[in-house]
């Protein structure tokens, strides 16, 4: 039997860690399922996850707070709680705006 995940109690477990790391980060993958993956991501304001590729598919869903992604091409998606948006399949950054916590959701390998 799988366990269930509080996403609230994770918001608040990974957020008060962003704000005692000296990088402002905390992070968990709390779903390992095959090539899928589930991580909580919490970012203190004005933290940032350097440009980075792209899984195969991927999704973020903001549960807390406001995070800019941004593009090589620069162009900027600003995001806030409660919204879902498709990862671009080109290298990207995220910066969170005011403390943040997201769930990323990627698929890592293609069938």
């Amino acid at each position: 039997m799988h366990e269930s995940q509080n996403l609230n109690a994770l918001v608040e477990e990974h957020l008060n860690g962003a704000r005692a790391d000296d990088h402002g980060r905390s992070a968990r993958l709390v779903v390992h399922d095959g090539a899928l993956r589930q991580s909580v991501i919490a970012l203190t304001s004005g933290s940032a996850l350097d440009e980075h590729v792209t899984p195969p598919a991927a999704s973020l869903q903001v549960l807390r707070g406001k995070v800019r992604v941004t593009t090589v091409d620069g162009s900027d998606h600003l995001l806030a709680a409660g919204e879902l948006w498709e990862v671009p399949k080109e290298r990207h950054g995220l910066l969170a705006v005011e403390d943040s916590v997201v769930l990323l959701t990627a698929v890592t390998a293609t069938a």
